[in-house]
């Protein structure tokens, strides 16, 4: 069963694994078959979802609504995470000619007007701006943030992607702490793991979010040199723990790091949720965690 625990200090509670909905688009699921995957990972006590404004061409938030909408007392026994600032070429922005950013206040309050309105609900759990923009004020995202929070339509907030210089100089402007960073940490990329961003959050002691922990599946298809490293080596970990599959090595691998982080589960299949769960079960030691790190680098630690 999973756990929940505190994101930060006296922040909100999120289950340890994270069910995402980035593909729900692609799952090709009716509302009602939408609604049974929901209870079930519920009922594994992943109770935790994670969505963004953007996700399936600004479709997924409302899949998910329609599906809400056939039993409203879920809301009650989950928290949602949603995320803003990314806009998108298409029928949704037609006046737009490039892919950018957008922290400024209209935007982030015209997107969680959005995002509530797709989902049918009344309050995100927590926002996050979703990547980090060079034309970001942060007295404007702040100003944001608060008169959000004073309508009742956000409870917390927090960033993804961000340095830790642009998540010190957001939180110098808000009154409540900054309750996450949700980054990329895999087998093939975990550079947070060295560029400090891990670092800061575990002196904070807020939990990362951790999205792509399987590559976007490149650690099963690739070919390259380093992915075929990585994925012998995960393999023969696999083996001397007794995990089901290389899945579950990665999910311990990435919650070996003492910043705790919460791995998000993209997949719409419940085998592979039911197998995520079961991993929690294995942790790997030192040598076995830097194991996957050699094999990720190509070299021995300096």
């Amino acid at each position: 069963m999973v756990a929940n625990v505190e994101l930060t200090p006296n922040g909100p509670q999120f289950s340890e694994l994270v069910q995402g909905y980035w593909r729900l688009a692609d799952w090709g699921m009716t509302p009602q078959e939408r609604l049974t995957f929901l209870k079930q990972h519920i009922e594994l006590g992943i109770t935790t979802v994670d969505h963004a404004d953007i996700y399936g061409g600004y479709t997924c938030e409302q899949l998910f609504g329609e599906a809400l909408a056939l039993d409203p007392s879920v809301r009650e026994q989950i928290q949602i995470v949603s995320k803003c600032d990314i806009k998108l070429c298409g029928s949704q922005y037609p006046e737009q000619r490039i892919n950018h950013y957008n922290t400024g206040k209209a935007h982030i309050t015209e997107s969680v007007n959005n995002s509530l309105q797709r989902l049918g609900v009344e309050q995100l759990d927590v926002l996050l701006i979703h990547r980090p923009d060079v034309l970001m004020d942060a007295d404007e995202v702040a100003e944001a943030f608060a008169t959000l929070k004073q309508q009742g339509k956000v409870a917390h907030f927090g960033v993804s992607n961000f340095s830790p210089a642009q998540f010190d100089l957001l939180q110098s402007r808000l009154d409540a702490p900054l309750v996450t960073n949700q980054v990329e940490i895999n087998p093939l990329n975990f550079e947070v793991c060295h560029d400090g961003t891990l670092d800061q959050l575990q002196m904070k002691r807020t939990k990362p979010m951790a999205w792509s922990c399987m590559a976007g599946g490149e650690i099963f298809q690739g070919q390259s040199e380093q992915v075929i490293r990585v994925r012998n080596e995960l393999e023969a970990i696999r083996q001397e723990i007794g995990a089901g599959s290389i899945d579950q090595v990665i999910y311990a691998w990435v919650r070996r790091l003492p910043s705790k982080p919460l791995p998000i589960i993209g997949s719409g299949n419940m085998k592979r949720v039911e197998d995520a769960v079961a991993a929690l079960a294995f942790e790997l030691s030192r040598e076995q965690w830097f194991r996957v790190w050699v094999a990720s680098k190509g070299h021995g630690v300096p």
